[in-house]
Order: C-alpha cells, then sequence, then structure tokens
C-alpha cells in the first residue's frame, strides 16, 4: 500500500480545538474517499475536553455538569487534553473494511512505540487500546482496609468511584498496581474509509480522567509514558516514533476485506 502521509495539525499553544480537529477529519475524509488525496494520518494535541462514543452511559459521564463532545466513534468516553498526543489515520480499506484488524494494526504501533522508550505494554482481552500490566489481584495493596476480593467498584452496583476520593481515582491506578490504559482506540469507518484513531498519554495531567469512568472501565485506571518511566517525557520525543512505527506497521500489513459467514443451506 502507499505511504501514510503524516499532517501535523498544531502542539501545544496550537492545540487543536476538538471540534475543529472533527471537521477536518470529515474533510479529509471526503477527499479520501473521492480519491482526491492518499492515506493521512492528522497528528494533534487538543486543548482539554471529554468526548463520548455512542455506548457511553449516563451514569459515565462528569458529575459536575462539565460539557462533554458527543461523537459519531465506536467506545465510550475519554479525555483528550495537554500531553495527550492524538492520531486521526484517515485511510481507505478494503470493503468490508476488517475493523478489529485496523485497531489491531493501531495497537501494534503504539505497543512498539512504548517499547522503543523501556516500557512493556500489552493487550487486554475484550478491552481495546494499549495497556501496562498491574500485580495479581492478590499481591496488590489493599485499598481502604478492604481485600480486592470485595472490591466494591465490581460487586457494589451503587459504588460510584467518582464520588469516593483518590483512592478509588482512575489516576491512582499505577499506585494500586492495577492494570491502567496508556494509550485508547476508538475509531469510524464510513464508505470504507476510517476517521477518529487513537490517543496516548505521554505526559498529560491524569487527574481529568478522575471525573468520569474512562472508557467505561471501573475496575482499572490511566498511565502515561511520563509516569511509567519516573521522568519527563515530551510529545516532541514521541512523535517521530509514532510515526515511524505506523508506516511500519501499514506497510507491513495485508490488507483484506473482512470475512463474512454465510448461513450454511
Amino acid at each position: 500500500m502507499a505511504e501514510l502521509e503524516f499532517v501535523h495539525l498544531g502542539f501545544g499553544t496550537q492545540a487543536v480545538e476538538y471540534t475543529v480537529a472533527w471537521e477536518e477529519q470529515r474533510r479529509v475524509h471526503a477527499a479520501r474517499f473521492a480519491e482526491e488525496v492518499g492515506d493521512t494520518c492528522l497528528l494533534l494535541e487538543h486543548p482539554p475536553v471529554y468526548t463520548a462514543g455512542r455506548r457511553t452511559a449516563d451514569s459515565e459521564r462528569p458529575l459536575d455538569g462539565t460539557p462533554v463532545v458527543d461523537v459519531d466513534r465506536g467506545g465510550k468516553i475519554t479525555w483528550h487534553g495537554p500531553g495527550q498526543l492524538v492520531g486521526y489515520p484517515i485511510m481507505k480499506l478494503p470493503r468490508p473494511v476488517d475493523v478489529v484488524a485496523h485497531v489491531r494494526r493501531l495497537e501494534d504501533a503504539l505497543i512498539r512505540t512504548a517499547a522503543d522508550f523501556g516500557l512493556e505494554t500489552t493487550r487486554v482481552e475484550g478491552r481495546s487500546g494499549v495497556w501496562v500490566l498491574g500485580d495479581p489481584v492478590e499481591e496488590r495493596p489493599e485499598i481502604g482496609g478492604l481485600s480486592l476480593d470485595f472490591d466494591p467498584r465490581l460487586h457494589d452496583e451503587e459504588f460510584d468511584a467518582r464520588l469516593n476520593g483518590p483512592e478509588y481515582a482512575p489516576s491512582n491506578a499505577g499506585q494500586r498496581r492495577e492494570d491502567r490504559k496508556l494509550a485508547a482506540i476508538g475509531i469510524r469507518v464510513a464508505k470504507g474509509v476510517t476517521m477518529h484513531g487513537f490517543a496516548i498519554n505521554v505526559n498529560p495531567d491524569n487527574t481529568w480522567f478522575d471525573r468520569i469512568v474512562p472508557c467505561g472501565i471501573r475496575d482499572a485506571g490511566v498511565t502515561s509514558l511520563s509516569y511509567e518511566l519516573g521522568r519527563e517525557v515530551t510529545i516532541a520525543e514521541v512523535l517521530p516514533v509514532v510515526e515511524r512505527h505506523l508506516t511500519e506497521v501499514f506497510a507491513e500489513a495485508e490488507l483484506r476485506p473482512r470475512e463474512i459467514e454465510r448461513a450454511a443451506g
């Protein structure tokens, strides 16, 4: 396949408002469908914003009425903001598009990126994105004097971590030695062309995630390259590494349409 072209929309003080970037995605998407441009990946930072995919429940949104942008991607609610590198690969793929394979390729590129910085990450079955695995449950510190075998986030339907302070905050998952998400992925496919994409936490203020239930997951949290490596990592350091691995992964890929099972008889 042709090489992916990267477009830098804005970083730092030039961070791009979410709705502005969304409109640019739609413009590039239309141009890609019309074969006016090749496969393109928009790279940028956003000012702080919460965005909610189509499956977001009301119980996962901010309790304080903070505005949320409802979007047409898959997945649930997340946060974007300073210190987070966002990528929107807009690519024409064989139809019917194999969405799972596309997500796996994005995960591969981000796993390789983290490895280049000395951080081991992986996938978690049933949960998209790129993860740092926590310790086994029996080896984790107890929360609030309770054994994690009785974690109220899982066993109490009325328990809400957003109301229970830092002990259960997603941003403190590393201290609790739980699984924690380094990079989130949510995409949309229209007319065989992808939109939306990934967000990798480089050095953000992860307490922004504490106002929501990130990606609808209550028993894990979030992390960043800077936190896991114990040093400040910058967007400028990560940007060329992400570009290199996205280029490699898609160059190596055998793009095939999704197989459709046909009913017998």
